[in-house]
């Protein structure tokens, strides 16, 4: 797959567990604090509802792909292909301003070592546990 791209929105910061959040994750945790206005939780709601249908959950593939003993750090990335997915991806980071949680774009053409691919996305080990460096 040379010359593939590949782009995750995250966290600029690590969590407590050592790993930068991607956008989902910072969303739900908005959504879990009980900060969303109710149109925000409507549109969060959604949103996942339509990411959960359209494509597939790794883990349910393989539960060890995020156990951070076998896959440590591992995290998801999104195929630049999968424009339908990522096509949706500005409505989390509108969400995300909003509350002022601050995130980044990164692309890569080999983010990690793949643990997990299907045919919109992978999930890496990152090559170093330090953020990759902005193109």
């Amino acid at each position: 797959m040379s010359g593939m791209a590949y782009v995750r929105f995250q966290s600029p910061d690590r969590s407590p567990r050592g790993h930068f959040p991607g956008i989902f994750a910072l969303a739900n945790g908005l959504a879990r604090d009980g900060r969303l206005t109710e149109e925000q939780h409507r549109f969060w709601r959604a949103a996942n509802d339509w990411y959960d249908a359209a494509y597939t959950d790794p883990s349910r593939v393989d539960p060890s792909v995020y156990d951070p003993e076998v896959n440590p750090g591992a995290v998801a990335w999104f195929k630049v292909s999968a424009a339908h997915l990522l096509d949706r991806v500005p409505g989390y980071l509108a969400l995300l301003a909003a509350h002022g949680v601050a995130y980044e774009r990164l692309e890569s053409a080999d983010p990690g070592r793949v643990v997990y691919e299907d045919e919109v996305q992978i999930v890496v080990v990152p090559h170093s546990r330090r953020t990759l460096p902005r193109p």
